[in-house]
């Protein structure tokens, strides 16, 4: 497609005399590929007359709009859509299309939308809207409070990503400065009106209390704007907040007429997002926590009412509820912290015995924020458990029985001692929470299984079957019921996990694994016949474990179904497989060669890979599993050699972009030296011809680049073809860097076994609050900006890039965890990769190849044969290298000593044959007396 027709056609259609034709012939071309992305060249080019790019944005447009999406006719030709070559190159394009002028964004400009928004958030809702007779849910969903509800979303997110100082980037922390100073005063006093409205049992929809609560929860962390807002916080606290934080009559016709439902949306993390409830919670524990006064305030008016005798059920639910949202607060203020006791005895326990259903649940809510007391007398903790326990087993009422078991979890991960008083009642409580998470299918009770069974294990071993079936039962029926609902998926998932868990722990008892195995066996091949996509990592996570010490007959059935699942979906799961491929490579050798199926489904799975367009990732994981094969078959696959040889070399012929792949296939090539040197070096002779036109053998190039990478490495492969010769003097150097790092991980893995032994000792440190004329400086958070801002200008510079845009605070943001990833400040250079925890026969523990001893013996075996290779090894070492060398020699002298007296222990023990003991010892001196 030229651009320069494409133009002039634009040009014309704003010619009045020509614009019927320009169009005629627009709407002629606009189906032949290369159309829309030349449209959107002529947009973005500054060479083009502004109006005529106006006109072609325009068609561009209406051209997306109409016929991007694939359409489909059910009889009759099928109408146009823009080719997907097109597709992809606007999506690459597109970005760099949008432009936001400077213009737009003066303070000038910026005052006047503020402006507008704090003028829609002011004004007041047309009187016949407030009709009582009207439904609340319709009500809320009226254009009025929908576009309140907007502006002060707008007014909110602005607060929070720029108007923050101390919690932005350096750009813009002027801005931030100048945000707060401007537009505090006249925002607050709006809000602080709606909020008054709400006190004064004015219709507000929830969503509009809800912003203005969090835009408030902003404002407490600065001094300018507290100034305004301390004056009204304890009656925002007293008026506001702690009626949002009771239970309402909502809540109890709710509770009365659907208890499901009532449990869905109290535990429903997206409500979360948008709950007047939660955002309550959330400035409440803010203005507490960092302002003076307003904790002590807070505390006495909850007792106050807790101790009235007029308070109805519903107040004393909201201050209970306010104190547990303020627990972690409590429990570091030493005057707090020590009544806590007295409190859970005088208003907590009680509540246990409530006529009222959800003060019941209530108490249990509580003692769960409150998990991690410290009693003063145990027979506090024995009292506790006894009444959550209780509410779990006998409570008739659904949402108390659901508080009382997420009680529990909190306190047995809190509470050690807890362990004791609760394993009389395990097999009951664990079969009654089966039966509620069958009921409700509540995500957070499957945590709590989890919890309970990896720590009573053995006391649940009579009933791992019934809990297996339990959980594969409540798996169908979720499935069944709402196969689209995100929280269905979540709980799905949950249940998935929990079997999973199950596995695990009973994985050294063969004869429950076995009564196991068909039962999980049904769910994963529900999940895989009935290509439920989402869940194929949990289910081959499953299979997995089914395959951790043996295989049975119907496992390997299981891998015949993963090849076809792998050839139907693509490589997508290729690297979720993995683990469960190196089971069936390893746990079963015999079995698995005993089928040539198994390797040739290993084979095709690797070189699709390997030859496909799914990234390097998954590409390093199909060449570990080749390296895997050959080590782990070592002696029985000489005719699939050549075929893995050539399959990685011809990978490496083509661009490889990072290291870690090219040493994966390098560490293929280097496992079929070590299987069979000869053959390996044949099988690159006989390739040589087939790759490019090089006289360079191809054994040779292979040897240099394996030199050249040695940093790379953590293994070494036995070979001396002629072109080793050349790198002679290479070689005794790369080995020392070799050992170097091998000594460093070595170091740093007894490292992690000692830091994994130090507990951290719990601060018992009041939080000190802010006074008013201080601001909360989130300085960790501010730094990383910073850090993330130098990093992207660094690199930008690197690759010729101008880039000006620039991070923000995506602490609250979307973006955050996007950045976190690329952030390599914490990367542990030491920790095991996902690759390296597929292991070899070369590394296993239980292997009597000692990597130095190794090195020293072959080193010998040189000086002792080979005098003239062995000079020209050594001859150019600097002093440094020589006593690096002696060094390894020395350490291999001590490890080699150490296996020996390893295998002596695991062999019984050292023999002494003497047969009698003497009674007394004599060092050369006098015998010591009886």
């Amino acid at each position: 497609m030229d651009a320069r027709k494409l133009t002039e056609l634009l040009r014309a259609t704003i010619d009045p005399t020509q614009q019927k034709e320009a169009e005629g012939q627009l709407n002629q071309i606009h189906k032949i590929i290369g159309f829309a992305p030349t449209l959107l060249q002529v947009v973005m080019s500054n060479e083009v007359d502004l109006p005529v790019r106006q006109a072609g944005v325009i068609y561009l447009k209406n051209l997306i709009t109409s016929n991007w999406a694939d359409k489909e006719a059910d009889s009759g030709p099928i109408e146009f859509s823009i080719h997907e070559q097109d597709r992809a190159m606007i999506r690459d394009a597109i970005v760099d299309a949008y432009t936001l002028p400077l213009d737009l964004i003066s303070r000038e400009v910026f005052s006047q939308w503020m402006d507008v928004v704090r003028q829609i958030a002011d004004r007041p809702v047309p009187p016949e809207i407030n009709n009582p007779d009207l439904d609340d849910d319709e009500r809320a969903e009226l254009p009025w409070w929908k576009c309140k509800k907007w502006a002060l979303h707008i007014l909110h997110r602005m607060f929070e990503r720029y108007g923050s100082p101390g919690n932005v980037t350096k750009e813009y922390q002027e801005f931030a400065e100048w945000y707060l100073q401007t537009f505090s005063a006249g925002i607050l006093e709006v809000l602080l009106k709606i909020l008054d409205q709400y006190r004064r049992k004015i219709y507000i929809s929830p969503r509009v209390v809800q912003q203005s609560i969090n835009y408030i929860n902003q404002g407490v962390s600065h001094a300018f704007s507290w100034k305004f807002l301390k004056p009204h916080m304890f009656e925002i606290i007293r008026d506001v907040l702690f009626p949002i934080l009771s239970y309402s009559a909502a809540d109890e016709e709710l509770w009365n007429t659907d208890p499901y439902e009532y449990i869905r949306v109290k535990f429903d993390i997206f409500e979360d997002f948008v709950s007047p409830v939660t955002a309550a919670q959330t400035l409440l524990h803010s203005a507490c926590r960092k302002r003076k006064d307003m904790l002590q305030k807070t505390m006495q008016f909850c007792l106050e009412v807790l101790t009235s005798p007029n308070a109805d059920p519903r107040q004393k639910d909201g201050a209970l509820h306010m104190i547990g949202s303020l627990a972690d607060v409590l429990l570091k203020k030493k005057i707090y912290k020590e009544q806590m006791d007295k409190m859970l005895l005088q208003y907590v326990f009680p509540e246990f015995n409530s006529h009222h259903g959800h003060m019941r649940a209530r108490a249990c809510w509580v003692m769960h924020y409150f998990s991690e007391i410290k009693f003063k007398s145990e027979q506090i903790l024995v009292d506790a458990i006894r009444l959550i326990t209780n509410a779990l087993l006998t409570d008739q009422d659904l949402p108390v029985k659901v508080e009382a078991a997420i009680a529990l979890q909190m306190m047995l991960a809190a509470q050690p001692k807890a362990q004791k008083y609760i394993e009389p009642l395990i097999k009951q409580i664990t079969l009654e929470l089966l039966t509620i998470i069958r009921q409700t299918e509540n995500d957070d009770l499957t945590s709590v299984m989890q919890k309970i069974v990896c720590t009573y294990t053995e006391q649940l071993m009579p009933i791992a079957v019934e809990i297996c079936q339990h959980l594969a039962a409540t798996f169908s029926q979720v499935l069944e019921t709402d196969e689209g609902s995100d929280e269905k998926a979540i709980t799905a998932m949950g249940l998935l996990n929990t079997i999973e868990t199950v596995l695990t722990v009973m994985e050294e008892q063969p004869q429950i694994m076995s009564q196991l195995e068909p039962i999980v066996l049904q769910v994963v091949a529900h999940i895989f016949g009935q290509s439920v996509m989402e869940f194929y990592e949990e289910a081959l996570s499953l299979v997995y474990d089914l395959t951790g010490k043996s295989i049975s007959g119907d496992m390997w059935k299981v891998l015949e179904l993963m090849y076809q699942l792998f050839q139907k979906d693509g490589f997508d799961y290729f690297t979720d497989m993995m683990p469960a491929l190196h089971n069936y490579i390893t746990v079963d050798t015999p079995a698995f060669l005993s089928n040539e199926n198994h390797i040739l489904a290993m084979f095709n799975m690797c070189k699709a890979v390997l030859t496909g367009e799914g990234g390097e990732d998954p590409e390093c994981h199909a060449a570990k599993l080749l390296e895997v094969i050959i080590l782990q078959c070592k002696g029985h696959i000489d005719q699939c050699i050549p075929s893995l040889v050539q399959l990685v070399l011809e990978r490496l012929m083509r661009e490889v972009k990072t290291s870690e792949l090219r040493t994966m296939c390098l560490q293929v090539v280097i496992a079929a030296l070590y299987y069979n040197p000869a053959l390996c070096l044949q099988t690159m002779d006989r390739l040589q011809g087939n790759f490019d036109q090089s006289t360079e053998p191809l054994a040779s190039r292979f040897i240099k680049q394996w030199i050249n990478d040695t940093d790379c490495f953590l293994g070494m492969g036995p070979a001396r073809p002629a072109a080793v010769n050349e790198c002679a003097t290479q070689i005794i150097p790369s080995l020392i860097l070799l050992f170097e790092g091998l000594k460093r991980a070595y170091a740093a893995k007894v490292a992690d076994g000692d830091d994994d032994e130090n507990d951290e000792e719990e601060s018992d440190i009041d939080e000190e609050v802010l006074s008013s004329d201080e601001d909360e400086i989130d300085d960790a958070n501010q730094e990383y900006l910073e850090k993330l801002q130098d990093k992207i200008t660094r690199t930008s510079v690197q690759h010729g890039y101008n880039v000006n845009a620039s991070i923000q605070d995506g602490h609250h943001g979307d973006h955050r965890s996007d950045v976190d990833d690329d952030d390599d400040s914490e990367y542990d250079g030491n920790e095991e990769t996902a690759l390296e925890s597929y292991i070899t026969p070369l590394d296993s523990d239980d292997s009597n190849q000692d990597e130095y001893v190794v090195f020293k013996e072959v080193i010998q075996n040189i000086e002792r044969t080979d005098m003239t290779w062995y000079r020209a090894l050594t001859s150019l070492l600097s002093p440094e290298q020589e006593k690096a060398l002696q060094e390894i020699i020395l350490l291999a002298d001590q490890r080699k000593a150490a296996l020996e007296s390893k295998r002596i222990e695991q062999s019984g023990g050292y023999a002494f044959h003497s047969q009698t003991v003497p009674t007394s010892f004599n060092f050369g001196g006098t015998p010591l007396s009886r």
